[in-house]
């Protein structure tokens, strides 16, 4: 990936993630309805997956602080999965939103979990000859 790509890339990612860290805060109740029921403190959970989201797509811009953000990122995703598989199952009560969309993001999970693998993982060194 060159420089300039890869530039882009970490650029859209913290865009996203602070943009859904900040909307966790805006629209609160849209987030508490996907929680699962068999979670405690839907409302507390939303604010800290908000501020996750925040920190990580934040922390995605300092060179300090992109790999940890990006394995934060990661296993954030892992943590959010159960509630959009609880959003997927009960949409007609929840959103009523196309069934293709529910479900084609369980999937993107897997996406978005490569997408900051890519800045997770040790930088590739030029093998020297």
């Amino acid at each position: 990936m060159s420089r300039r790509s890869r530039t882009l890339s970490l650029s859209l990612m913290a865009l996203l993630y602070v943009g859904a860290g900040v909307m966790h805060f805006v629209k609160p109740k849209v987030y508490t309805k996907i929680v699962p029921p068999y979670l405690p403190a839907p409302l507390t959970l939303v604010y800290v997956s908000g501020v996750a989201e925040l920190a990580g797509g934040l922390g995605l811009l300092l060179p300090a602080t992109r790999r940890p953000a990006a394995w934060g990122l990661i296993l954030l995703l892992v943590a959010v999965f159960p509630a959009n598989v609880y959003m997927a199952r009960h949409n007609d009560e929840l959103f009523r939103l196309p069934t293709w969309l529910v479900w084609t993001r369980l999937p993107l999970q897997l996406v978005l979990i490569g997408w900051a693998w890519q800045f997770a993982r040790p930088p590739q060194r030029l093998a020297t000859l």
